[in-house]
């Protein structure tokens, strides 16, 4: 792939000196040129660059203003600026800002060839970094390629990168979790934490103390201060599995965290700021606990600022055979032992099965046949060892 370089210089000859240094220097080089900064803005935002080169000092719109944009727009692209000899200080400020070098006029040939260079090879480290940042780590794998999957991994392509609130719906074993894994490793919190608390099984008097953490003597067993979940996952996410199961008094402090980003402790009253986004997940359906008084509207509308439902097994039958192949990959692994086959009757049989615990239970049903089924798992073995 050729690298495009965009110039934006309004002096013609200089510009013109440029364009030819560099077209000549490789044929790799795809060079552009712009006469003015806001001209410079419009080609960004349509073209994706490889390096621009900026003149500091321009009519309408000058390198620094050029500079501030890029990095908004598209602050992948390394920025050279170009300074005549009274910009100089001024070029040394467009560093702070965010530009990768500067190279004073007129040109010396070495230096501007050289700067290009590295800048290049620092926009090729910044994708491959990107590219790095958005695979997932093979413990949360999403496997399926059904529509309802597929929507799910569009979805989560889109707000990920975002800091939205999700809600995440479903019934048990479905993979709520692996959705809030995705969400979080493809987010720009992704070397921050993620933590996990699942609200079910906390009991409703030790869930603020689990969230948001306690003073010394806040109760009888507090015997020193204690950091709560939201103050672990400062920077990063926290993921409220079961969210339905929550307390009302606890819905009452989860929401106002989330209104001012501020926690307090159980028996303080002194305010601490967290910088945290929430994912929550339920099977439940919170339409129905807020009717019946059991969860609070205000709150569910705070956290389902983008919702997600997760199929249920039965709804997605044509990605069983990835999954199964994806288990049997995985159990193998984890075992030492070598893969096995299924035959596509076995894989047939599976596919018309009642899958009641979703993905949970075929994960476990796998494992059993792999246990105790023949070198390739027969329709014989299916209906001995994974009968209901």
């Amino acid at each position: 792939m050729p690298k495009k370089i965009l110039v934006i210089e309004d002096e013609a000859a200089i510009r013109r000196v440029l364009v030819k240094i560099l077209s000549e220097e490789s044929s790799d080089y795809q060079v552009e040129e712009s006469e003015d900064g806001l001209a410079g803005i419009e080609k960004i935002k349509k073209e994706d660059y490889d390096l621009v080169l900026c003149d500091i000092k321009m009519p309408k719109m000058d390198g620094v203003e050029v500079l501030e944009a890029v990095k908004k727009i598209k602050p992948e692209i390394p920025m050279v600026m170009i300074s005549g000899h009274g910009d100089l200080d001024t070029a040394v400020n467009t560093m702070r800002l965010g530009a990768f070098d500067y190279i004073s006029k007129p040109p010396d040939l070495n230096r501007l060839l050289n700067t290009v260079r590295n800048a290049l090879d620092r926009k090729e480290l910044v994708v491959e970094n990107k590219k790095l940042k958005k695979k997932v780590s093979k413990k949360y794998e999403m496997v399926g390629e059904s529509k309802a999957i597929s929507q799910i991994k569009d979805i989560i392509e889109k707000v990920a990168p975002t800091d939205a609130r999700v809600l995440i719906t479903g019934p048990n074993g479905t993979g709520k979790e692996i959705v809030a894994h995705w969400l979080h490793e493809k987010s720009e919190r992704s070397k921050a934490n993620m933590i996990e608390v699942n609200c079910a099984a906390i009991p409703s008097e030790l869930i603020e103390s689990e969230l948001f953490g306690h003073v010394k003597g806040a109760f009888t067993s507090a015997n020193k201060d204690r950091a709560g979940k939201f103050e672990a996952a400062n920077g990063g996410t926290i993921f409220l599995d079961e969210i339905g199961d929550m307390s009302l008094s606890a819905q009452a402090k989860v929401l106002r965290a989330l209104q001012e980003n501020r926690i307090q402790r159980v028996g303080s009253d002194k305010d601490i700021k967290v910088d945290v986004r929430v994912i929550a997940a339920t099977n439940k359906d919170l339409k129905k606990e807020i009717a019946d008084g059991k969860f609070r509207e205000d709150l569910y509308h705070r956290l389902a600022v983008i919702l997600v439902k997760v199929p249920a097994l039965n709804d997605r039958r044509d990605d069983i055979p990835l999954l199964i192949n994806h288990f049997t990959k995985k159990i193998a692994d984890e075992q030492g032992t070598a893969q096995k086959t299924f035959s596509d009757k076995a894989i047939k049989l599976l596919q018309d099965y009642d899958w009641t615990g979703n993905i949970r239970e075929l994960r476990n049903v796998i494992e059993r046949l792999i246990i105790l089924g023949s070198s390739e798992v027969s329709e014989e073995d299916v209906k001995l060892f994974a009968a209901k």
